[in-house]
């Protein structure tokens, strides 16, 4: 109700404001208030923390995980959204698509433990959860949606005060926008964050937030001996073949062709690998923290929506970044650098992806020495990227030190909604 006021405001604003030119003359004609920098930044900051922090839903941590390391844990998932926000996007998307096969973000997410003699033995992802009901190894949970909903951190409420900062910053920008108010490049660069914060926010709605506990599911079969085939699912860096990036549990005639969504795991694989995190690989008592081959493969259909909108919106977000190379720099080569690292940002995935993509599908078994150049292409677009990317990080700050008078000019509508 209150984005819609703001919206009704604002348009009536634009209606009572005519038509004119001259900049000068609008800036005469409209009542402005002026902004400090800690203004500014502090605005910029609070979005950055919502987009960054707030909207991130982590999965269930291991029973044996220390508080540090599960502080630990969500440092580097911030680090991760704050680098490579596109990256989140992708997981929560790629999640949405799963709980429609399971009807549960719970079992995604490793909400389901497997007890033996008293004992935590094993995260139960979706596939193993139903074969070993199936099987009658196990009950099924007697957990109901609402019981999976009181163990969430988050409401409604909570949710929707994180929607409303970010709406209000977007309109702020739309305002300062229309009335040819200089747009700072932290607010650009914030602006970016905002909008894929909106897609992460709608897909994980209904995904439960900071879950401390697995729900325990006991191990009920008279067999002596407990032996269960987990499916190990590996996508590391040195990976070049279809048969590789698939389960060990397929075979590779079950798999002639990979699929968009291999590739896109692999691309997320590498790049993290070579920031040091290895967020995919499967362990015993906690799901990964982002998921990989973990039991459900998306349809056909869904593996290419999820390319071409995670795609989509990458471009969107460096899109962004470079449409802000044309706003006043206090130097001309920080502007240059800003260019270079917006175009290097939005060019080196795409780039990155069609190459592995050809490779993947060429159903080449032994590819021999080009694997040591196609490493060494890969890890140079990856190597790229990172760089690109806190480039336009440190820029967004450095820019700070010498603003136009306009930027510290704001639009007066502003001032009469509540906002953090």
């Amino acid at each position: 109700m209150y984005l819609l006021l703001c919206i009704l405001y604002l348009c009536q604003v634009i209606q009572a404001v005519p038509i004119i030119y001259d900049r000068s003359e609008a800036l005469t004609l409209l009542s402005v208030d002026h902004r400090t920098l800690w203004d500014i930044v502090s605005t910029c900051m609070l979005t950055l923390f919502a987009c960054i922090y707030s909207s991130l839903h982590p999965n269930v941590p291991s029973p044996h995980d220390t508080l540090l390391s599960i502080l630990r844990q969500r440092a580097c998932m911030m680090a991760i959204a704050l680098v490579c926000p596109d990256v989140i996007v992708a997981w929560a998307l790629r999640q949405w698509f799963w709980a429609r096969h399971t009807h549960s973000f719970f079992a995604l997410m490793g909400g389901f433990m497997l007890y033996v003699d008293g004992k935590p033995y094993r995260i139960l992802l979706p596939d193993k959860l139903h074969s070993l009901i199936r099987d009658g190894f196990i009950d099924a949970p007697a957990l109901t949606a609402r019981q999976i909903h009181d163990r969430s951190k988050g409401n409604v409420i909570s949710k929707g005060l994180v929607i409303f900062q970010g709406s209000w910053f977007v309109l702020q920008l739309l305002s300062r926008a229309i009335y040819h108010l200089e747009i700072t490049h932290i607010e650009v660069a914030t602006l970016a964050f905002s909008i894929l914060n909106f897609f992460t926010y709608g897909l994980w709605w209904n995904k439960p937030l900071n879950v401390q506990c697995p729900h325990p599911v006991y191990w009920k079969s008279t067999k002596s001996n407990l032996e269960i085939s987990f499916p190990r699912y590996v996508c590391t860096l040195v990976i070049f073949t279809a048969a590789d990036c698939a389960p060990h549990s397929v075979s590779e005639d079950d798999n002639p062709l990979v699929s968009s969504e291999v590739v896109v795991l692999f691309m997320i694989d590498s790049y993290l690998r070579m920031l040091g995190a290895d967020t995919m690989s499967p362990e015993e008592l906690q799901a990964p923290m982002f998921d990989a081959f973990n039991g459900i493969r998306l349809n056909p259909w869904e593996s290419n929506v999820l390319t071409f909108v995670g795609f989509t919106l990458a471009t969107v977000f460096s899109g962004i970044h470079c449409a802000a190379s044309f706003h006043a720099f206090p130097t001309y080569l920080e502007q240059v650098l800003w260019c270079t690292s917006a175009f290097i940002a939005l060019c080196t995935p795409l780039l990155g992806f069609t190459v592995a993509s050809v490779l993947f599908r060429s159903g080449i078994e032994q590819i021999g020495s080009e694997s040591v150049k196609f490493t060494i292409f890969m890890r140079a677009c990856i190597g790229l990227y990172h760089i690109a990317r806190n480039f336009l990080l440190i820029l967004m700050f450095t820019t700070l030190r010498d603003l136009p008078s306009s930027a510290y000019k704001a639009v007066s509508w502003s001032s009469v909604v509540p906002h953090l």
